[in-house]
């Protein structure tokens, strides 16, 4: 809107035109300078004019839009139709061809709004030349801008709908290829990858926020016994339940599951007690021991050992600390006799 106000100016002044139209000159600027302090009013206040009423600011947008175009173009007309003023009137149809350009291409992504615009600014010249029976080759000539302008606008809409289609579909593909890269395939829970990230942030927010973290690692027992008896297909459909009961058990959005290598699983925990964590681990230790998977009529059982952990992060502390220490006790329940649950004790390392 600066610039149009600024090619206001130029086209009055062009050989002194305001002076022989003094009139006509001061109504078009007073005209154009209301519209644009309008525009620029509103682009500074459209997200308060949007929360109070959205319908009255889309309105207003798009009326003082075509109020630009149609008064720029009886200006346009205004020009047009004077018996002299041959260098105005040159001057004139160079703004106006750039101005409908420029319009048309700002506003591609609404077809309508663009082929209205482009209407608006060049027609009432067309129809006040037709009518007067004047410069009747150039009016010829501003139709067909005008109905090249029209081409540009269909053409360059579909071209941005298009091209921003892709750009969504590029979006959603790399959030697919995302979600994928940090999700286990087979048992849909997070991978050892994505753990590791998410941990190591938890496990600098703990230190910061004076928190506390629980690791379960998770293991079952004789699993290669399953694998070697009925199959590494049998063995897959016993780790999709198994995780199944690991989703249903752990519920909080806080909570972090994921399947850690080939038959064991890991757990971290915040803001969580010693004792409700040992709660949740043995519900997991019973079901898995109660869990029983049909394979081509085939009875798949086995148990789980579960070692857990509890730390409060310091700063300048390693996370692996955490998870050494749960895989100590993970470790203990095994040569314990398995199928248990063990939380790590520093006077048992």
């Amino acid at each position: 809107m600066y610039f149009y106000l600024a090619v206001t100016l130029g086209v009055l002044s062009v050989d002194g035109f305001y002076q022989r139209h003094p009139g006509f000159s001061a109504a078009f600027l007073a005209a154009m300078a209301f519209i644009a302090i309008f525009r620029i009013g509103h682009f500074y206040l459209y997200n308060r004019f949007e929360r109070i009423n959205a319908r009255a600011n889309f309105c207003a947008f798009f009326a003082s839009v075509f109020a630009t175009a149609l008064t720029w173009g009886l200006g346009f007309a205004y020009f047009m139709v004077q018996p002299e003023e041959l260098t105005s009137k040159m001057v004139m149809m160079a703004s106006s061809v750039g101005l409908d350009s420029g319009g048309v291409v700002a506003f591609i992504p609404s077809r309508r709004t663009a082929v209205t615009y482009n209407l608006f600014a060049l027609m009432p010249a067309v129809m006040a030349m037709l009518y007067l029976q004047i410069h009747l080759i150039i009016a010829f000539l501003i139709v067909l801008f005008a109905a090249y302008m029209t081409l540009v606008a269909f053409r360059g809409n579909r071209e941005y709908w298009d091209a921003l289609e892709n750009e969504y579909l590029l979006k959603r593909k790399n959030e697919e290829i995302k979600e994928i890269s940090r999700i286990d395939v087979l048992t849909g829970l997070y991978n050892r990858r994505y753990f590791s990230e998410i941990f190591n942030l938890q496990w600098k927010t703990a230190a910061r926020n004076n928190g506390s973290l629980i690791v379960l690692i998770c293991d079952l027992d004789f699993f290669k016994e399953i694998n070697d008896s009925y199959g590494h297909l049998a063995g897959d459909e016993y780790l999709k339940q198994a995780a199944g009961i690991f989703l249903h058990t752990f519920k909080r959005d806080t909570d972090l599951i994921a399947r850690y290598g080939g038959e064991e699983f890991v757990v971290l925990l915040s803001g969580m007690d010693k004792e409700r964590a040992v709660s949740f681990a043995e519900s997991v230790r019973q079901q898995i021991q109660e869990l029983t998977v049909v394979y081509n009529g085939q009875q798949l059982q086995t148990t789980i050992s579960i070692g857990l952990s509890i730390c409060s992060p310091k700063i300048g502390w390693k996370s692996d600390r955490l998870l050494e220490q749960a895989d100590r006790a993970l470790y203990q329940a095994k040569n314990q006799g398995r199928n248990q649950v063990v939380f790590y004790d520093p006077a048992n390392p």
